[in-house]
């Protein structure tokens, strides 16, 4: 029998036994109040999944109490509604199906004399711009005007919490090595080319925004500062339907982002197909103040990336029964850009005029190709068995040349004196197979969580540099190489959750992975160095916990442990010199160690709204991109293991609804952090206290219209571990109209409104002084028109694919250039 026959053996024999399971039921109770403290005689109550899917409605009694039995587990929230009040909608809560009644904390209605509002059942109700929650904030991308035209990278540079440095890392609270994922996918790319793809994805095909900061055992150890997961739209509705959005962008010249995407549902399929396209010319400047040795550098450099990117997506679910779900999904990503540069340097003694300069050029035409295909199956029942296996193949090819002038002059008098002319073939091939196989069901008066994973993943790197001479090209092996990177690997986990009672519950779990990894450089002359072959094989435990405590009605609290790992990115394992342009290199470090984190987390939740939280975070072999030099003249990138970082972080978000019409989502936070290192007897001492303010203010006015008005600033932080960074903020603002019977809507805004988003950095390590700074075509006006067209009938008793939570490795990190 083959072992794709023995395979679905199991599977179906393994759902035969689970369907002989009787069948459990619990309650969710609670009460609605009035901010007056009385309670509300008749709200109604929708219970809502995970995924907004009405479950059901009930009506609560004359004190305001109401009861709904369940016979299904997973994540919900309830919207409580009455006429002369708004909705409130309560924090998201888990049941587990012998978990025993759950009681919600009490839901407060605010109540409004000047108004009646007729209550519709619905499951499209209008979720809030920003929900936060312990350990997860959530930004509702579908629902913000000022996010209309922007791209993922974008919408992650102006998230509460998160910062972008010049080199477009990405850090979350301080930290360094958060992962990003596409619907719980990976995004293979290298160090590079990620925001580059971020980029390319339009806010119009976005959902949410998942910012996981403690992550439970079931999900990956990878990802130091958590988890960023970006979610998809998803349409839960029957019959044929779908949308088309139209836009226009202009800052410096007009870009063009466009998407289409329809869906057929029955109670047996679900197809769906979602297009999106990108076109536009990005620009960049990027200026550069260097004095190394007894020398002056002082550049100034101007980026113009040129796009023409086609996303797709599309799937089938296949509905074997009522719990039973087969699953297709498969992903494409093809991005043809060209990144031209062209760079002028002043090079002459310290403190005195410049003698010579260097005008350098560089022209970098490329074609990048990411597709991924998965297969899934998913059995859940009525009783909390739940069996979710998924398999996936993931490509990504990123073929890109370089035609690189450097003209010297002299320049009093003006003369030109000699040429240095490289070119280059890049070409990186990854190919990732993964799958895993996870399991959870009631036990012991609670949810027991059990799985495994495996993952291979091959990676070639073929770089070969010519120097030309009288328009002719020379194969220079000095220069050129072929790096092959392997890594495997396995992985174990085992998490429990369970209420103890009405006000305490604890959750506990226990992640294992074994990595094994072999990189290999094959240089095209004849000598031999000891980072050309280097090989890993290693064990980590990966322990994750929680305590959650109900003291009363308006106070909740949650205590949190986790211990993460962050392995190298591939690229950063190269231990071959790349080179950016004559005075400048980038260069891999085979030896390069895994960076590994342990936290602890405190939320305080006042009223179900305002959450507090601190926590400290202790990161050991902290890996960073460090600048060095090479002789009098050079300088060079390259990643390195600092030593450690300590981390204390607070953080508070403040949603206020100022009147009926007027709503304002406030995040604070701070952090201070101390980096600590000995480096080729070079010392890293900084610290830095960095804070960042968020801030989304809403507006509804007329009938139709809505407006919205985000700002963001973030305090001076660390970058890379050397560069001292000085504050940054903007503001967008945006408005919207409703038509066609709210079936289509147009909306304008404007981004970084006052052009302020201006980045600058300061390093003085090992000899060289470095002030850098920069901006991007951040001010921009948008113009978008969108159009819903089909059936708006909600499916209730629809199945999604498990992979959303599947926790794959990532690069979130950037290397020389600007944000």
């Amino acid at each position: 029998m083959s072992m794709v026959k023995r395979l679905l053996l199991s599977i179906l024999l393994l759902q035969l036994i689970l369907n002989l399971n009787a069948q459990t039921t619990n309650k969710i109770v609670g009460l609605v109040k009035g901010t007056d403290g009385r309670a509300v005689n008749a709200a109604t109550i929708r219970l809502f999944g995970e995924d907004s899917t009405l479950i059901k409605t009930k009506i609560c009694d004359t004190k305001g109490y109401y009861e709904i039995s369940i016979s299904k587990e997973g994540s919900f929230y309830i919207v409580a509604s009455c006429s002369g009040y708004g909705n409130t909608y309560s924090p998201n809560f888990t049941i587990a199906k012998n978990g025993g009644d759950f009681t919600v904390p009490t839901i407060l209605l605010s109540h409004d004399t000047n108004e009646m509002q007729e209550v519709i059942v619905s499951g499209n109700y209008t979720k809030p711009m920003v929900q936060v929650e312990a350990g997860k904030t959530i930004i509702n991308v579908a629902n913000s005007i000022n996010a209309t035209g922007s791209n993922a990278f974008e919408l992650l540079q102006k998230s509460p919490g998160v910062t972008t440095d010049k080199d477009d890392n990405i850090t979350v609270k301080g930290k360094n090595g958060v992962r990003i994922y596409i619907d719980g996918r990976p995004t293979q790319m290298s160090n590079d080319d990620l925001p580059m793809y971020l980029r390319s994805i339009n806010s119009a095909d976005i959902e949410s925004i998942e910012i996981i900061s403690s992550p439970s055992a079931q999900y990956d150890a990878a990802g130091n500062a958590g988890i960023i997961n970006i979610k998809f739209k998803k349409n839960n509705k029957t019959g044929l339907n779908g949308s088309v959005s139209l836009g226009l962008m202009y800052g410096k010249t007009f870009k063009t982002p466009e998407s289409f995407s329809f869906n057929y549902r029955n109670k047996k399929i679900n197809f769906f197909a979602n297009y999106s396209f990108n076109w536009g010319t990005r620009q960049e400047n990027l200026f550069i103040f260097r004095n190394q040795s007894d020398t002056t550098y002082n550049q100034t450099n101007q980026r113009n990336i040129t796009s023409t990117v086609n996303n797709i997506k599309t799937g089938l679910d296949y509905y074997v029964s009522k719990k039973s779900t087969i699953g297709f999904i498969a992903t494409a990503n093809f991005n043809k850009n060209t990144d031209a540069a062209d760079g002028f340097t002043l090079i002459g003694p310290i403190g005195a005029a410049p003698v010579d300069s260097l005008h350098a050029q560089n022209i970098m035409p490329g074609n990048i190709k990411n597709i991924d295909y998965n297969i899934n199956y998913r059995f859940a029942d009525t009783m909390g068995h739940e069996l979710a296996f998924d398999a996936d193949y993931g490509l990504y090819k990123n073929d890109k040349t370089s035609d690189q002038p450097n003209w010297y002059y002299n320049i009093s008098p003006y003369a030109f004196l000699y040429d240095n002319i490289y070119n280059n073939n890049t070409s990186i091939d990854i190919n990732i197979y993964t799958a895993k196989l996870d399991y959870s069901t009631p036990f012991k008066k609670g949810k027991l969580e059990l799985g495994g994973k495996t993952s291979y993943v091959t990676t070639g790197n073929i770089y070969n540099v010519y120097n030309v001479t009288n328009s002719m090209s020379v194969f220079d092996p000095t220069q050129s190489n072929n790096f092959k990177y392997k890594e495997n690997v396995n992985a174990l986990y085992v998490n429990y959750n369970r209420p103890i009672n009405k006000k305490w519950t604890v959750q506990g779990g226990l992640r294992v992975e074994n990595t094994v990894s072999n990189g290999q450089l094959t240089r095209y002359y004849s000598m031999s160095m000891p980072d050309d072959s280097v090989k890993h094989n290693y064990t980590d435990f990966f322990p994750a916990a929680s305590v959650t405590y109900v003291a009363n009605e308006n106070n909740t609290f949650n205590l949190t442990f986790s211990r993460r790992i962050d392995r190298p990115n591939y690229k950063y394992l190269n231990p071959f010199e790349t080179r950016i342009d004559e005075l400048t290199y980038e260069k891999g470090n085979a030896f390069l160690l895994p960076q590994y984190t342990n936290s602890v987390e405190l939320s305080h939740t006042f009223k179900n709204r305002f959450i507090t939280t601190i926590s400290f975070s202790h990161v050991t072999d902290l890996s960073a991109q460090i600048i060095d030099t090479i002789g009098k003249s050079a300088s060079y990138l390259t990643p390195e293991n600092l030593a450690s970082q300590n981390i204390v972080n607070l953080n508070f978000s403040l949603p206020f609804k100022i009147t009926k019409w007027w709503n304002i989502f406030t995040n604070l936070n701070g952090y201070y952090s101390i980096y600590k290192g000995n480096i080729n007897a070079a010392m890293i001492n900084l610290s830095v206290t960095s804070y960042s303010l968020y801030m989304e203010q809403t507006f509804s006015f007329l009938s139709n219209y809505t407006a919205e008005i985000t700002g963001y600033y973030d305090g001076p932080s660390v970058w890379e571990g050397t560069f001292k960074s000085t504050p940054i903020g903007g503001m967008d603002i945006g408005i919207q109209r409703k038509l066609l019977k709210n079936k289509a809507s147009i909306k304008l805004s404007c981004s970084d409104l006052f052009n302020s988003m201006h980045w600058r950095g300061i390093s003085n390590y090992n000899g060289a002084y470095v002030n850098a700074s920069g901006n991007w075509e951040s001010h921009l006006i948008k113009l978008n028109f969108t159009y819903h067209f089909g059936n708006s009938q909600i499916s209730q008793s629809q199945h999604h694919t498990a992979s959303e939570d599947e926790n794959k490795r990532t690069s979130s990190s950037g290397g020389l250039g600007g944000s």
